[in-house]
């Protein structure tokens, strides 16, 4: 129970990646605010199964791309926790297309979401954050933004952008209480890898060196370890959950 006591926003926590996030972080003690953008009843479901811990756990609606819906949410939040002390950046979305065929609305759509979002709700809640003197943020990545992907230029763009931005930020913050750490996963059994045709599934299983996907909850205890006190000493970081694919 290492986070007992602790508030977490989880952006994009209704299936997924993000759900595994909150049920982890609730399942060390902390009470969540599950952020989704228009599925109410998965993101409900996850409420509900924090609730069964014991914790504290609340509907979080709001579009990550609109800071304006930001602000909002992170009122919503705040006045029903007090506080808010852990922030976990997973909300993402990709368009895929090669390049001469990539649209604007294709590029800006997974910019706004996957870079403006981490932005627009780091920036409406740090202050808080300062305040208290104490405060982790964790922003998902992802192996494309490191190696880069055919069809992906986009989304390996937002993900590179989001790791440089934490970099910084945790240069910034540091002196606050405030650690910035990204967990970079490879590709992970979530409803978007599993909807990849099984030839293609198969030509990704060869490039992994363990021979399998990851799976949403190696993903969540990399979250959790970075905001327990174990990970106390580490900020500017980016944990790769890959199975060593690493080019």
């Amino acid at each position: 129970m290492q986070l007992t006591g602790r508030t977490a926003l989880v952006t994009g926590a209704s299936r997924g990646i993000g759900r595994a996030i909150a049920l982890s972080l609730a399942a060390e003690g902390a009470n969540v605010a599950v952020n989704y953008l228009s599925n109410r009843d998965l993101a409900a479901d996850v409420v509900d199964n924090i609730r069964k811990m014991g914790r504290e756990a609340m509907l979080a609606q709001a579009d990550v791309a609109d800071y304006e819906d930001c602000e909002r949410m992170a009122g919503e939040v705040l006045e029903e926790f007090g506080h808010l002390d852990i922030l976990i950046n997973n909300a993402g979305i990709n368009s895929d297309h090669t390049f001469v065929k990539m649209d604007l609305p294709s590029w800006r759509n997974v910019l706004a979401i996957n870079l403006d979002g981490p932005y627009n709700c780091t920036k409406v809640l740090v202050d808080r954050m300062i305040e208290q003197r104490w405060g982790r943020i964790v922003n998902i990545t992802s192996v494309i933004g490191q190696i880069g992907n055919f069809g992906q230029a986009n989304y390996a763009a937002s993900k590179a952008g989001l790791a440089a931005f934490s970099k910084s930020l945790a240069k910034e913050l540091v002196s606050k209480g405030i650690t910035v750490n990204c967990v970079a996963p490879g590709f992970t059994e979530t409803e978007m890898v599993m909807a990849i045709p099984e030839k293609v599934r198969m030509k990704l299983l060869d490039q992994i060196p363990m021979k399998r996907f990851g799976r949403c909850e190696e993903v969540a205890r990399a979250c959790v370890y970075l905001c327990s006190a174990d990970g106390d000493y580490i900020t500017g970081a980016e944990l790769s959950i890959n199975g060593g694919l690493f080019m």
